[in-house]
């Protein structure tokens, strides 16, 4: 996938790039340290521990581990001028890594967008358990599949007759497209999709539950400001009462029955204690019904961002490489090979950025850990 010479003439073996290495190295610990705090955000904050920030701990992986794994030697081969001198095995490793990381990554996002159009659009009647069997299988096939794609590189795909060992490329035009088309160009058309139609349903039940709730509340301020109304509640209270709990549990995730119950005992004298034992009994029955709760919502808001951001850095990376591959008679500057890949890494620190802007919540952790050096 990534030609890390970044050169197709003869390169000058006494050349040394001192911008590359700094800039590299500067990279490298951004994305390590930004995305280890993503990390270690969701691991000790309980707050931060919903169902979308479990696929973005597994994008954050990826991220830190393409800055441990496969950067430093991007980085020593551009100091290098693009001269490989590495030998052709570890060329294959990290040609391997490369392919993997990167796919994983969209794949990630793919899973997530997969999870979250499932929790939109599909009716949900399911506990916990189900929803964190769901995480798993989608985050292992990521992982999987990612490797798969990745996987002839390991069984001998680069070891042509005649290979120049001193650049280090993929050397299948076939391979670059089939891997280009499995890790870009179909899954970015699928997960766009399924994130308009998750987000057309997320606006469509959010509308409904508005309404929804400002009739609710329209029903109970008619009949407390009545004072000619009867004192034995009619049917349309009971019903009220039930709905505007249903609908709102979700805005009251740490005492939304009690808070309903409260509300119902000093509005309402007339209240039965079957009815008011009733509300009380609801989280056993309706959280499991919750579709998503507040901090989920929070989380996904920040996801077109971090999709945009991604096709607008990997984008170029993907066109250039495939042309590269289809177009033999184009000449491509090698310098552009080497700007596209740069802004491919570039990602891998951006995440991390977008969630401490984008998320009070990471964004007080971010502080809270980087206080003591500030």
């Amino acid at each position: 996938m990534n030609n890390v010479s970044g050169n197709e003439t003869e390169p000058d073996p006494l050349g040394h790039d001192f911008p590359a290495l700094i800039l590299g190295t500067f990279l490298i610990l951004l994305i390590t340290a930004g995305n280890l705090l993503v990390c270690l955000s969701v691991w000790t904050e309980k707050q931060l521990r919903t169902t979308t920030n479990f696929f973005i701990v597994s994008l954050a992986a990826s991220d830190l581990l393409l800055a441990v794994l496969v950067l430093p030697l991007y980085v020593y081969s551009e100091f290098q001028g693009g001269v490989w001198t590495l030998g052709p095995g570890l060329c294959d490793y990290l040609m391997t890594m490369d392919v993997m990381l990167c796919t994983a990554s969209i794949f990630n996002l793919c899973s997530i967008s997969v999870d979250r159009f499932i929790a939109v659009l599909i009716p949900l009647n399911y506990n916990r358990k189900h929803v964190d069997l769901r995480q798993i299988v989608l985050i292992s096939m990521t992982w999987i599949l990612a490797f798969a794609v990745a996987s002839p590189i390991v069984f001998g795909l680069n070891n042509v007759p005649g290979r120049d060992q001193t650049v280090c490329q993929l050397e299948d035009d076939n391979y670059i497209i089939y891997s280009s088309v499995c890790s870009f160009f179909l899954p970015c058309p699928i997960m766009l999709l399924l994130y308009c139609g998750m987000f057309r349903g997320l606006r469509r039940w959010e509308e409904a539950r508005k309404r929804k709730l400002r009739h609710n509340l329209h029903g109970f301020k008619k009949i407390n400001g009545d004072p000619a109304e009867p004192q034995s509640p009619p049917p349309l209270i009971e019903r009220s009462s039930t709905h505007v709990k249903r609908e709102e549990l979700h805005l009251f995730p740490k005492s939304d029955c009690d808070l309903s119950r409260q509300f119902v005992d000093r509005s309402i004298q007339t209240v039965t204690f079957s009815e008011v034992k009733y509300v009380q009994s609801c989280p056993a029955n309706r959280r499991k019904r919750a579709k998503i709760n507040g901090r989920e919502r929070k989380a996904m808001k920040v996801l077109p961002i971090v999709v945009g951001a991604f096709l607008f850095c990997w984008t170029p990376f993907f066109v250039v490489h495939i042309t590269r591959a289809t177009c033999k008679s184009c000449r491509i500057p090698p310098h552009l090979l080497s700007i596209v890949t740069w802004l491919g890494y570039v990602n891998s620190a951006v995440n991390p950025i977008i969630y401490t802007i984008f998320n009070m919540e990471f964004r007080n952790f971010f502080r809270k850990v980087m206080h003591p050096c500030c």
